[in-house]
């Protein structure tokens, strides 16, 4: 984890972390483990622990199976006081979308606070080169209890 103690204000800003794994099936309970593990160091109880794992799975399933080719998978957790952002993304061809039906994206609303997708580019998501090469990108945001009426 980095320092996350502004020198100036004395404020707690948010701890980062990247991760860029490959699609496969095989690399995708690393992604979860992840998101598991920062969830009980953040405090989460357990039921909210699970959700996570299981949020971050079926997210990353999704965005495996329209990424381009051998393209990484790219995840940015974001730690806050208040909760969990996690950011996932992967390079697909142009007008490629998330795909919002199904189980699995009802899964995914019942399982975090907040679920927002779409097409997008690496100029404008979290961690991407800036150029305009076109992705598809899903944020997940699971606030603790007592934090559960804030917007992160």
């Amino acid at each position: 984890m980095v320092d996350t103690t502004a020198a100036a204000t004395g404020e707690r800003r948010p701890e980062r972390l990247e991760l860029r794994v490959p699609t496969s099936p095989t690399q995708l309970p690393a992604v979860r483990a992840m998101a598991g593990d920062l969830a009980m160091r953040m405090d989460f109880d357990l039921d909210a622990v699970e959700d996570l794992r299981l949020a971050v799975d079926e997210a990353c399933a999704t965005l495996s199976s329209v990424a381009l080719g051998d393209a990484p998978l790219t995840v940015v957790f974001e730690a806050f006081r208040e909760g969990l952002r996690i950011d996932a993304w992967v390079p697909t061809e142009s007008g490629v979308d998330v795909p919002r039906d199904g189980f699995g994206w009802a899964v995914l609303h019942t399982l975090v606070d907040t679920v927002e997708a779409g097409p997008s580019t690496q100029a404008t998501v979290v961690a991407g080169d800036g150029s305009s090469t076109p992705v598809a990108r899903i944020a997940l945001v699971k606030k603790l209890r007592q934090f559960a009426s804030v917007a992160l």
